[in-house]
C-alpha cells in the first residue's frame, strides 16, 4: 500500500470514528440529543470566530483544535438533518462534489482560464446559472459590514465592475475623504447631520476597504492586527504603570503616552 493510500485509509478511520461517536452521543447524551440546527447556530459561529483568532496567531497546535470542533458542527447540523429525512452526511459531501466539480469547468471540463481572474469571473456566471439573480446575491446578508463590502467589491468585479487601476481608486478615497472634510469636520457639532455623517464615512470606508482589495490587502485582517496590536500596547501601559504603583484613573495622558512609547519599542 503506498504512502497517499495509507494516509487515506487513516483520513477515512478517523472520520468514520467521529460519525460513530455523533451516533452515541445523539443517542445517550442529554446535552447532544436536545440540541437542533437553530441552537446550534450561534456556537458555530463562535467556532469560527475561534478558528479565525488561531490563524491570525499563526497557532498550527490551535487550528487544529478548532477545525476539529468546526468539524463536529458540520457533523452534527447532517445528523440532526437525517433524523427527519431532510438530508444525511453523504447528501451534503456528493452535493458539495457536485458544485466543485460544475464550477472548475476548466479542471472538469472544456472551459480554459488560465488566471485567478479568468476563474473568479468563470465562477459568477455559472452561480447565475445555478440560479441566482444577481451577481451579489451570493453575498449573505449576516455578513459583519466590513467584510461584506470586501466580498460585494470582489464580486463586481468578476462581473466586469471594477476600476482600471489602483490611482482611480486612491482618486476616489481622496474624493470621499474630501467630502467628508468639507460636509463635516468644518461644522460645528450642533450643524451636522447624523444620517448624512453615517452616510459619508459610509463612502470613505468603501472606498478605503475598494482600495485595499485593489492592493492586495484584506482590510478585515489587517483591522484584526491593529486591534491586537493596539491591545497589547494597552496591556503593556497597564501593567507597566501597576508596578510602578500607578492607576490609569490617575495618570495624565503625557504620563500614559511614555509607557504607549515604551511599548512600540518593546512589542
Amino acid at each position: 500500500m503506498s504512502d497517499k493510500e495509507t494516509t487515506r485509509q487513516n483520513q477515512l478511520q478517523a472520520f468514520n470514528r467521529l460519525l460513530d461517536i455523533m451516533d452515541e452521543l445523539r443517542e445517550k447524551c442529554p446535552w447532544d440529543r436536545k440540541q437542533t440546527i437553530a441552537s446550534l447556530r450561534h456556537l458555530t459561529i463562535e467556532e469560527t470566530y475561534e478558528l479565525s483568532d488561531a490563524i491570525l496567531r499563526h497557532d498550527l497546535p490551535d487550528i487544529k483544535k478548532e477545525l476539529g470542533d468546526l468539524m463536529l458542527h458540520l457533523v452534527f447540523y447532517a445528523k440532526i438533518a437525517s433524523e427527519t429525512q431532510s438530508f444525511d452526511l453523504a447528501d451534503v459531501l456528493h452535493t458539495l462534489c457536485d458544485k466543485l466539480i460544475f464550477r472548475h469547468p476548466h479542471i472538469y471540463g472544456t472551459t480554459e482560464a488560465h488566471t485567478e481572474e479568468e476563474v473568479k469571473r468563470n465562477w459568477e456566471q455559472l452561480k447565475l446559472k445555478e440560479g441566482n439573480k444577481s451577481v451579489l446575491g451570493g453575498v449573505p446578508v449576516s455578513l459583519p459590514a466590513l467584510v461584506k463590502a470586501m466580498r460585494i467589491q470582489e464580486k463586481a468585479r468578476g462581473a466586469g465592475f471594477d476600476w482600471d487601476n489602483k490611482t482611480q481608486v486612491w482618486e476616489k478615497v481622496e474624493e470621499e475623504l474630501g467630502e467628508f472634510k468639507t460636509e463635516f469636520q468644518l461644522k460645528n457639532e450642533e450643524e451636522i447631520d447624523p444620517e448624512k455623517a453615517t452616510a459619508e464615512f459610509g463612502d470613505l470606508l468603501f472606498s478605503l476597504i475598494n482600495f485595499a482589495r485593489f492592493i492586495g490587502v484584506n482590510p478585515e485582517e489587517a483591522l484584526e492586527k491593529t486591534n491586537l496590536k493596539f491591545i497589547n500596547r494597552f496591556q503593556y501601559l497597564e501593567q507597566e504603570a501597576r508596578k510602578n504603583g500607578k492607576s490609569l484613573h490617575q495618570m495624565t495622558l503625557a504620563e500614559m503616552d511614555v509607557y504607549w512609547e515604551q511599548a512600540k519599542k518593546e512589542l
